[in-house]
């Protein structure tokens, strides 16, 4: 997994896995402050942030930034600055070779689901150029996540405490878009190394209607699996092709996806009473005090734990929500690639058991939600989805299957994935159960079939 965070997510849940010091650590770097702040502490100088963070020498026309929460110029600058080694454009070859392959891999699907094509154009994307061209989506997804971050580490000071952190309280907003910008910038960066499709973080983030591959990435891809490049292009093209279809025909998938990250974020909330009551001590253990002028005293309070925030029990159910949905869309993908593949891909066993291979040690889309939220996705979850949609298919037909996006409130929920074939046998009961009811609608008989009304026969009485 990724170890460039967004800057957002709350700390690794699991005490075990936390060293102190370390990213995840809440005693370390909270909310990722250390990356603004860290090449300052512990002795630093101001040469040495420059000499590791160098568009920090623009630090006046950086802060002069008033587009967001988030610096999306900087995060752009970052990302494609680590893309500068080994970036390869795409040739007319590769263009060529991808339409043709998603053009394959529409067809094939259209033999396994009712859902018709997502796409209407084709691209094949360098590392920079998917960095450049999701950066709207990304936008779209992080602003409010940040905005709210920003805005809890802000309010949580107390007033004496503000007045003495000042600058510093300033910073935390003025400051905000430039620190969050520098991180997403690492983050994107490091994500462009990896992605294979615009689906592959488990969102489309390509314009809609645009079903892309990232040839450079598809080559590492595949590299090691002994498997002909076209196949292997292929079986990428048919999970770009099929995660398309999902989201450009069920409308409210997007949205549901991004409504469970933004009520997270809508739940941020930093324990002010226990900010008040550690920040005198956090301050008096400081050798001289807080100076707002001195960065390591700075640092030394940010990584102190005091703005780590409490996980709510909504924000709980927020994180299921988002994990099942999430689950359900990827097992969907695995289930009709499999059926579209099965006779025609030979390699097809080898190429999924990659796929499940690079999810369970963190592909794109567990790197974005860990370190967006703080969601760590479970390969059981996914196991769990894509055995209700395979013994759907197999038991009631493609049709059936895919009806259950038609809305919400039909897909399994998180209880419903932890005895995935309970919630298939209850689909063929409702079934029977609507189509008896139905029957027994039409066998009753009408108003003019019984003309006494609905009585016993007897007249009606004045």
């Amino acid at each position: 997994m990724s170890d460039v965070p967004f800057g957002f997510g709350v700390p690794d849940r699991d005490p075990e896995r936390r060293e102190p010091g370390k990213q995840g650590d809440p005693a370390g770097d909270p909310f990722g402050l250390g990356a603004l702040f860290g090449g300052l502490a512990g002795g630093g100088s101001p040469e040495d942030l420059m000499g590791k963070m160098p568009l920090f020498a623009e630090l006046q026309k950086l802060m002069s930034w008033s587009g967001g929460p988030v610096n999306w110029d900087l995060a752009r600058q970052g990302a494609i600055s680590q893309l500068a080694v080994g970036h390869q454009p795409t040739s007319q070859a590769e263009q060529t070779a991808v339409a043709e392959a998603l053009r394959l891999a529409d067809l094939w699907l259209d033999q396994v689901t009712d859902l018709p094509s997502g796409i209407e154009r084709t691209a094949a994307w360098s590392r920079v150029d998917w960095v450049e061209k999701t950066l709207p989506a990304w936008n779209e997804l992080i602003d409010p996540l940040a905005e709210k971050v920003v805005a809890a580490m802000t309010s949580a000071l107390p007033q004496e405490a503000a007045m003495a952190f000042g600058p510093v309280a300033g910073i935390m907003g003025r400051m905000g878009g430039l620190m969050f910008g520098a991180q997403v910038g690492q983050a994107l960066g490091k994500l462009a190394d990896e992605v294979v499709t615009s689906t592959d973080v488990g969102l489309p983030l390509a314009p809609a209607g645009t079903g892309v591959l990232v040839p450079q990435n598809v080559a590492d891809f595949a590299a090691g699996l002994d498997r002909p490049a076209d196949e292997v292009r292929l079986f990428l093209a048919l999970r770009e092709a099929a995660s398309q279809r999902l989201f450009a025909h069920v409308p409210w998938l997007r949205q549901q996806l991004q409504d469970a990250v933004h009520a997270y974020a809508r739940g941020i909330t930093i324990d002010r009473e226990a900010i008040e009551r550690g920040i005198n001590e956090a301050m008096s253990g400081m050798e001289g005090g807080l100076d707002p002028s001195n960065p390591e005293s700075i640092q030394q309070l940010l990584g102190s734990g005091l703005l780590e925030p409490e996980e709510t029990p909504e924000q709980q159910m927020a994180l299921r929500r988002l994990e099942t949905l999430l689950a359900l869309v990827e097992g969907w993908v695995d289930t009709v690639v499999a059926a579209a593949a099965t006779d025609r891909l030979p390699g097809l066993s080898a190429l999924a058991e990659t796929m499940r291979r690079r999810r369970a040690t963190g592909g794109p889309a567990e790197q974005t939600f860990a370190t967006l939220v703080g969601l760590e996705l479970r390969p059981r979850r996914l196991r769990d989805a894509a055995t209700v949609w395979a013994a759907m298919s197999q038991r009631y037909g493609a049709a059936d299957r895919d009806r259950l996006w038609s809305h919400p409130d039909l897909l399994p929920t998180s209880d419903d994935l932890d005895e995935p074939m309970d919630f298939v046998t209850r689909q063929g009961l409702d079934d029977e159960f609507a189509a008896l009811t139905a029957s027994d609608a039409e066998d009753e008989p009408t108003d003019e079939e019984n003309p006494e009304g609905p009585g016993n026969g007897e007249p009606d009485r004045p």
